[in-house]
């Protein structure tokens, strides 16, 4: 064969009946930089651009492997066939071949209609039910062009059918998940979750898949008149675990428990030994708490108050009345300060 000229008025009559996506099988007759003319029955040749062939510096003429028409025609009119669609195409009937009653795979849907989603694996037709698509989109169409794992159901070889259901995988990953989440969630636990809801007295945020409470008092340590003042949704926080009801399947969250609340923030500027000016807030039975002028709080033991064991603590201070006192002992963490009275 000439390799330089081709009858175009010829081949244009041999690929009439030939359409977009359709496999052949052929050889290799002539290899080119650009390209390979292909051979794909009696006189019909069709054109192989080197990009269309992974393997392309490998090929050699007498080469015979499968190509996929392409349906475009190159500047000398001859219609282009692809090797890489073609290997793919095998590949994943390949895959498909090996599936079987509850196997897990991965595919994308290509188009919807009214009865479920629809793709291809290979020659296989992928049919997930309507009742069986993910139930993390009301409309199914939002599921076409997205990746998603699903489970088979029924495999008809004969059709080239593959069933399978998407929802039934989700629903054993949400068990798996739940199992877990319940099995290892404890108060104080520091955990990462993602906004998913506001409302106006709180949130609903996603911890593990499951869904926890984060109320409006346990946000900031500021008064916010909405969530949204300091949240937003599918933003991702930190949290600190402050309630667990196993029973009723519920969580509280807090954001503000790992910030620095404001008598941290005044028990840090104290020193201790250091003397500081106060007025009495409450009597108690056994000593009296003070309020110092930078807002922090502390209790007045009735021993550190008087070497005198006879005396009540009402004895030695009164309500509202300001006293100086020396820092003894402190915790942040904890928001304690114990003072002694300065005579």
């Amino acid at each position: 064969m000439n390799d330089s000229k081709f009858n175009l008025d010829e081949i244009e009559k041999t690929f009439t009946n030939y359409k977009k996506g359709q496999m052949f099988d052929g050889v290799v007759v002539v290899k080119r930089p650009e390209g390979a003319i292909f051979n794909i029955g009696g006189k019909n040749d069709a054109f192989l651009p080197c990009e269309e062939a992974e393997d392309y510096d490998k090929i050699l003429i007498g080469d015979r492997f499968k190509v996929i028409i392409l349906n475009s025609k190159n500047e000398n009119g001859l219609i282009e066939v692809s090797k890489n669609l073609a290997d793919d195409q095998i590949l994943q009937t390949q895959n498909a071949n090996r599936l079987k009653l509850g196997s897990k795979f991965s595919f994308v849907p290509t188009y919807s209609n009214d009865d479920g989603l629809i793709s291809k694996m290979g020659d296989y037709e992928i049919f997930v039910p309507n009742m069986e698509t993910s139930t993390k989109y009301h409309d199914k169409r939002k599921c076409v062009g997205k990746q998603f794992e699903a489970v088979v159901t029924e495999i008809d070889k004969e059709r080239k059918k593959i069933i399978a259901s998407i929802k039934l995988l989700e629903e054993q990953v949400r068990k798996t998940n739940e199992e877990l989440f319940w099995n290892s969630i404890f108060i104080n636990k520091i955990v990462k979750g993602t906004i998913k809801k506001i409302l106006p007295y709180g949130a609903f945020v996603e911890v593990g898949g499951i869904d926890c409470f984060l109320h409006i008092s346990n946000i900031s340590y500021n008064h916010i008149s909405s969530p949204e003042e300091v949240i937003k949704v599918g933003e991702n926080y930190t949290f600190k675990v402050i309630e667990v009801d196993r029973i009723n399947k519920k969580v509280a969250l807090s954001l503000k428990a790992l910030q620095e609340s404001p008598k941290q923030k005044a028990i840090k500027q104290l020193e201790i030994g250091q003397v500081y000016d106060g007025v009495v807030i409450k009597i108690l039975r056994f000593g009296a708490i003070v309020k110092l002028e930078n807002g922090a709080t502390g209790l007045l033991h009735i021993k550190n108050a008087t070497d005198q064991n006879n005396k009540q603590i009402y004895e030695i201070v009164k309500l509202d009345q300001k006293v100086k006192v020396d820092v003894i002992d402190k915790n942040e963490q904890e928001e304690k300060v114990s003072f002694q009275l300065v005579n």
